[in-house]
């Protein structure tokens, strides 16, 4: 099938998603259409994967949509933590439509958001034109941010205000540094071809150098703030614990690194433009260790147990960052470590989701004990901390290494010093969290304990699988496709 005909398809589908959930009951029958359509996105993926490797980057409708290695690696990761997270939400939202908690109204709110949400990360994904990308990372804040009012209680509706408040306040940056990057670029060319990404890498040092960070400071700092980097962070905890676990799930699998993904863009962009000085990898040097910082002091103070799991994510984010920062082999383990990071925190959210349903609360000091009350989840639980805080022989013990590795290498033992010391504290605090949820004294607190679905098992075992066969060892094809990942992020698109 021709991409002008699998690209239309592939939107279509969400789009007859969203017509079947408006139109039916709104029960457990429609929990099951985003997973039919995460299925179908995941397989169409698979034509546009096959022209990719045989032919390379390709544009659609006038070059403002692109597909590349960078974004095809980041639409996988979309389509198949969606998929997930659908499945999983099939059994989370069963009880709660049981006994009336979640109306058939909200039902069809729900699938109609998820599957929106889930279109506009692709388009995000696809945009070759910098103001298409601006306005559909825009349009993902505001369908996802009712996705977390599904439970419609005042501390939801708080979060959902001041996630989309703050994001929308760094979108207002990410449009200002939209505006200043095609000002500075009106020596590159003329008309439309100034929102082109592939435009602007071809002759960055064309681009006034001067405005040019100033652009890439908005850029950071806008799109940063939907990323979770600290400073800019202060929506992720609240959202993250008051959102339904699978909204959580994605928020933090693949929303962040899509904002992310934005910056990735403009990155080598900003160095050719600044002369490769390292000005605009040291903004995100920067941020990345203030998100360490603010994750080794937030993350032993947290009594809430999805709350934790959203500082974990800060840290995580704030490690890709410095990865980016470093360059070299860096860019190679921070596009590694954020599938490492997609996979673990969207099995550690699972496993959280069913400890907290049991335990009908979120309060760690009131969870205890959980792998003697509910076995599998309290054990994955501790399995995916231990996985978020590197412990060999999983990828992320093997994604950080590599970036400590490119730190001292390239003679920067300060910040490889101060990386160590970051990644230790989180580890020591987030490990008492995990060993108190799990194999504390047994909690009095009422658990209701029901048998596991074989679906949520399979997934658990999919993604430990898909975490420990990389840290054992890295297959060449997967080497060689982030190598040609960090390429892009080095050079840009490539016309």
């Amino acid at each position: 099938m021709p991409m002008q005909l699998v690209i239309p398809f592939l939107f279509g589908v969400f789009v007859l998603g969203i017509v079947l959930s408006l139109i039916l009951h709104g029960g457990k029958q429609t929990l099951r259409i985003p997973v039919c359509t995460s299925f179908a996105a995941c397989i169409l993926t698979i034509p546009i994967a096959t022209r990719i490797m045989r032919e390379g980057t390709f544009f659609l409708y006038g070059k403002n949509l692109v597909v590349d290695y960078l974004s095809l690696y980041h639409m996988v990761l979309v389509n198949i933590v969606f998929l997930l997270a659908s499945l999983y939400g099939t059994g989370y939202f069963k009880g709660m439509i049981d006994t009336g908690r979640f109306p058939a109204a909200a039902v069809r709110r729900y699938c109609m958001l998820w599957q929106a949400f889930q279109a506009m990360l692709l388009v995000v994904l696809m945009s070759n034109n910098i103001g298409i990308m601006w306005v559909a990372l825009e349009a993902t804040t505001l369908v996802s941010a009712f996705l977390i009012l599904s439970d419609s209680d005042s501390l939801s509706i708080e979060a959902m205000w001041k996630y989309l408040l703050i994001c929308s306040v760094g979108i207002v940056f990410a449009f200002m540094g939209t505006v200043l990057t095609v000002t500075a670029a009106k020596q590159v060319s003329s008309g439309a071809d100034l929102f082109l990404f592939s435009r602007l890498a071809v002759h960055p040092e064309l681009i006034d150098p001067r405005l040019m960070l100033f652009a890439f400071i908005f850029i950071v700092v806008g799109y940063g703030t939907k990323a979770g980097l600290a400073p800019m962070h202060t929506w992720l905890p609240d959202a993250h614990s008051q959102a339904p676990t699978p909204v959580s799930a994605v928020f933090s699998g693949v929303m962040l690194s899509c904002a992310l993904f934005c910056i990735m863009r403009y990155l080598p962009i900003a160095e050719g433009a600044l002369g490769k000085n390292g000005e605009a990898r040291s903004i995100l040097l920067v941020l990345g260790f203030v998100s360490l910082v603010f994750s080794a002091v937030f993350i032993p103070v947290q009594r809430d147990l999805k709350r934790f799991l959203a500082y974990s994510s800060v840290e995580h984010i704030g490690i890709i960052a410095i990865g980016l920062g470093l360059g070299g082999l860096g860019l190679f383990a921070a596009l590694f470590h954020t599938m490492n990071h997609a996979l673990s925190k969207t099995l550690a959210f699972f496993a959280a989701g069913h400890i907290t349903d049991r335990y009908e609360t979120r309060d760690i000091d009131r969870i205890s004990g959980a792998v003697r009350q509910v076995p599998l989840w309290g054990g994955l639980f501790f399995l995916s901390v231990l996985i978020l805080i590197g412990v060999a022989p999983f990828s992320i013990f093997m994604s950080e290494l590599i970036i400590l590795k490119e730190a001292f290498f390239a003679g920067k033992y300060f910040i490889a010093v101060f990386f160590l010391f970051s990644i230790l504290a989180v580890f020591l605090s987030a490990l008492r969290h995990a060993m108190k949820v799990s194999f504390g004294e047994a909690s009095h607190t009422t658990c209701h304990k029901t048998g596991p679905r074989f679906v949520d098992g399979a997934m658990a075992v999919v993604c430990i699988a898909a975490l420990l066969i990389p840290g054992l060892w890295i297959p060449a094809p997967l080497a060689s496709f982030l190598k040609a990942l960090s390429a892009i992020v080095e050079r840009g698109i490539t016309l």
